[in-house]
């Protein structure tokens, strides 16, 4: 049990709750992020790709020895003559298909690229919508906190009232009913709050420990696109779905002709160097023995019959190319739809936060007037704090109709293909 307390107390100690504004955490969770990293780790893998389709046309030097002793007619070793030393150079100079194996593997990379560049905005929307999500529980919990003391204040006067013979006893419970609610309310704001900041720490790569707390003037996000012609415009122009898919029918289109040019001829660059010894018996069976032999030429291949797996690899990347294209159709009328339905979303939330932001004026109108009211002794002290909770309520309900706009707005963003913009 003390042990548990130590590490409680030494992980309290080492936590840390870190302000942040929403362009520093989007910032962060672009350099930290896990998952940005391993896309980072698969892009990397795909430009080694390139240079492992470029490996043929680069020449290979090849030094060995091939010692051993003769008896009788000196024979090959895995193709060659027996020498001391020997040393092979080849490298290819024209290949149709690994050229086009080579365009691929830089189409592949794109793609490659294309899929980071999702990733990242998919981090992004995550870290904006958890940062708008912990500034709007922090704003509910403030307006809790003046409720309470709201309620604590209805508590006292109604003891006062209830000694003084001008109220129930039952009001005095219907108030510490109403208080111990809304200390309830805080306490769970509260833990939703430390959540949603961890998570949003863990998402920028920081420990489970450490919690990032939005910056007060930060928090709103902004609005970049104007009408719904321009969201659809703009989703279908950066959509990196539409973007991965097109690099991906190139990549088959470029596979497609590399198994159609299996059937060109191929030609090599080769040569070879040899030191013999005469142990080998070249001097007893052949007219004239020279130490240093040497060979530079050239080898083609020319396939007669085409291989039938290059054919049956061509028919099953067609057939691939006619998926990726349907992907590709149906993709378009989902992403136009999507960024319609956002452009609606946005304006219908733009309507509730103006009509929660007008219904909250009434509310503190009247809690004016009925101040002063209160002041000249023409309305009851329970009265004017029933106001006073009203307005908190429409407070609170403002928070939320901002809330359901900005978390509009991001998707709207996401939608778009614009989330990064909020980097800027």
């Amino acid at each position: 049990m003390r042990l548990s307390l130590v590490l409680l107390l030494a992980a309290a100690a080492h936590a840390e709750i870190r302000p942040m504004t929403l362009k520093a955490v989007l910032e962060a969770a672009m350099a930290q992020n896990p998952d940005v990293a391993l896309a980072r780790l698969e892009e990397r893998k795909a430009a080694d790709g390139i240079r492992a389709a470029r490996d043929p046309f680069v020449p290979k030097v090849i030094v060995g020895s091939g010692l051993a002793y003769s008896s009788g007619f000196p024979m090959s070793i895995e193709g060659s003559a027996p020498s001391i030393v020997e040393a092979r150079a080849i490298a290819s100079i024209f290949n149709r298909p690994q050229r086009l194996m080579i365009e691929k593997s830089r189409e592949d990379e794109r793609t490659s690229k294309i899929t980071t560049e999702e990733r990242r905005e998919s981090v992004a929307y995550r870290a904006a919508t958890l940062y708008v999500e912990a500034g709007r529980i922090s704003e509910a919990a403030k307006a809790v906190e003046q409720q309470i003391a709201t309620f604590e204040r209805v508590l006292a006067n109604a003891k006062v009232l209830i000694e003084e013979g001008r109220e129930l006893p039952l009001e005095e419970k219907r108030s510490r009913l109403k208080l111990a609610q809304a200390k309830q309310r805080l306490q769970r704001l509260e833990f939703d709050r430390e959540s949603a900041e961890t998570d949003l720490a863990l998402l920028l790569g920081l420990s489970p420990e450490d919690r990032v707390r939005p910056v007060e003037s930060e928090r709103s996000v902004p609005s970049v696109i104007d009408s719904e012609t321009e969201a659809i415009t703009n989703a279908l122009r950066n959509s990196r779905e539409l973007q991965r898919l097109d690099s991906q029918l190139k990549a088959k289109g470029l596979e497609v002709r590399s198994y159609e040019a299996a059937r060109l001829p191929t030609f090599d660059l080769v040569a070879q160097y040899g030191r013999f010894a005469r142990f080998n018996n070249y001097d007893k069976f052949f007219n004239r023995f020279d130490a240093n032999n040497a060979q530079f030429g050239m080898s083609f291949r020319i396939p007669i019959v085409p291989s039938l797996a290059s054919r049956a690899q061509k028919d099953i990347a067609s057939s691939e190319i006619v998926g990726l294209r349907t992907q590709v159709t149906t993709a378009r009328g989902r992403i136009a739809v999507g960024a319609r339905r956002a452009w609606q979303m946005v304006a219908q939330q733009q309507l509730g936060a103006e009509v929660a932001k007008l219904d909250l004026d009434v509310a503190r109108d009247q809690v004016s007037q009925l101040l002063a009211l209160y002041e000249e002794g023409r309305v009851p002290f329970r009265q004017l704090e029933e106001a006073r909770l009203q307005e908190s309520e429409k407070w609170m309900a403002l928070f939320d109709a901002r809330y359901a706009l900005d978390r509009a707005r991001l998707d709207l963003l996401r939608e778009t293909g614009n989330v990064l913009a909020l980097l800027k």
